[in-house]
């Protein structure tokens, strides 16, 4: 760590603690100070960042809560592994790792330590697996010390149910540096015990799956679920440990969780932030009939837009807010999946592989002739929002598959690509929701000159990778 790295660190936790005493007086005076001390390069920065963060800013109300609600120390902590090690020192080893081998290290890096879970979902393969089938702990840890080495300071953590893995706490204390963005179901985190863990950690931070209200919760989740979430945001929100939702939206819940009596239910119970994921027909017997609309999709795209200009609650839209981040960030561009048997799936919902980490380096696994295809040919479409190579352009992820042949990471995981029921359902639904969004890019987007020059940088970078994709795969052949 550089010197400068260390004193913004320092800086940044006597900051919080200072603005912690006093938060609507002291967030003030921090703004002002900035003002005056930063470099004349950072002032207007500094200006729009002040409008965003001060009273009557678009955050403020946010900020206040995450500085109020937050344990002072955990929120330290989470603070400085993601402002300075993942964004100050990560991004920088990041794009040195781009320059060094010709593709970036991972903004994230998701991981399954075990697909066990203490629910049986409906819909859910979970209870198909064993503690047997879980990742050892010294594999566990040796992908985020390989992760650092390339930037990576951010894992999301998935399952089956996580904390049903033994080994959680103990690698998240053998890495106090690094960020675990915890998806759970949120069963096992009202005891005593659990909340004394992950106090003592502070660097695992969970997302409460919820589908909405009681009836859709325990519809999908089982009965009782819905009012164990409430006693879990109840709990958490007392202890001052920050959490986030995670949202599966169908085409069943699409009116409630986006209802502004389901955003405000969420703030009063403490969320800070959640994400929503579209319903994908993935798995053995992919199921289409829970897909929500290209209409119900326009409805979350510009519900999100919204709630995020006039709530106290930062939801993301993986699909909606592609924009943002050139499209799919997936296949190594900003993120792998690795199963609990170390396979290395380019998404969560991509259940193909080239490479099992227990055989390779990370490193090496990221440079494989399928996570590059997918890299080469990403964005998969020039409207950004519509990034998905599964269901917004499935004939890219059957070309990838056609041509680098990767091996299914589960029985019928193929599906997808070869069942010509499915194919065709996907074809034409990828046609619907080009038909409701392609207008929406072209008046919101393509208007816009910073934005265009953008995605005009990311084509043309696509067309050369594509070209030396193609020159190296004829001279394999």
């Amino acid at each position: 760590m550089s010197l400068k790295t260390s004193a913004m660190g320092t800086a940044l936790k006597y900051t919080l603690r200072y603005v912690k005493q006093n938060p609507d007086e002291n967030l003030i005076k921090v703004l002002d100070l900035a003002e005056t001390v930063f470099p004349e390069r950072y002032k207007e920065t500094v200006k729009v960042a002040r409008r965003y963060l001060e009273p009557g800013g678009v955050y403020y109300p946010l900020i206040m809560r995450i500085i109020k609600e937050s344990d002072p120390v955990f929120l330290e902590r989470l603070a400085y592994n993601f402002f300075i090690n993942q964004l100050a020192i990560g991004v920088q080893k990041q794009m040195e790792t781009e320059k060094k081998y010709g593709f970036p290290g991972p903004f994230t890096i998701l991981v399954s330590p075990s697909m066990r879970c203490n629910l049986s979902c409906v819909g859910c393969y979970a209870g198909l697996y064993t503690r047997e089938d879980d990742m050892p702990p010294e594999l566990f840890d040796r992908i985020i010390r390989e992760g650092e080495e390339l930037g990576t300071y951010l894992y999301t953590i998935l399952g089956g149910e996580p904390f049903v893995y033994p080994h959680l706490f103990e690698v998240a204390k053998n890495h106090p540096d690094v960020v675990f963005h915890t998806f759970t179901n949120g069963t096992l985190l009202t005891s005593p015990k659990m909340i004394e863990q992950l106090k003592e950690v502070g660097n695992i931070v969970p997302v409460i799956s919820i589908e909405g209200w009681q009836k859709e919760t325990d519809q999908r989740r089982g009965a009782g679920m819905f009012d164990n979430i409430v006693k879990v945001m109840d709990t958490l929100k007392a202890n001052g440990i920050p959490f986030g939702v995670s949202i599966t939206y169908t085409k069943l819940n699409a009116d409630s969780v986006t209802s502004d009596e389901f955003y405000d239910f969420l703030i009063e119970k403490g969320a800070l932030f959640g994400w929503y994921f579209l319903f994908m027909p993935v798995g053995k017997d992919p199921d289409t009939s829970l897909m929500p609309t290209p209409e119900q999709r326009k409805k979350l795209y510009e519900t999100v837009q919204r709630v995020r200009l006039e709530k106290p609650l930062f939801m993301m839209d993986f699909w909606g807010d592609a924009p943002y981040v050139g499209g799919c960030i997936a296949g190594g561009r900003r993120y792998i999946h690795i199963n609990s048997k170390g396979d290395v799936e380019p998404c969560i919902f991509v259940h193909f592989s080239a490479d099992n980490i227990k055989d390779k380096s990370l490193k090496d696994a990221l440079n494989s002739d399928f996570l590059k295809a997918i890299r080469a040919h990403q964005p998969f479409d020039d409207n950004l929002l519509l990034p998905c190579q599964i269901i917004d352009n499935p004939e890219r992820l059957r070309e990838i598959v056609e041509t680098t042949h990767p091996k299914p990471t589960h029985e019928g995981a193929e599906v997808i690509v070869e069942n010509e029921k499915i194919k065709s359902f996907l074809d034409d639904y990828s046609k619907q929701v080009h038909e409701v969004f392609d207008g929406i890019w072209k008046e919101r987007y393509e208007s816009n000159e910073g934005m265009k020059k953008y995605a005009d940088q990311l084509y043309q970078e696509r067309e050369e990778k594509l070209k030396e994709l193609d020159q190296e795969q004829k001279k394999n052949n």
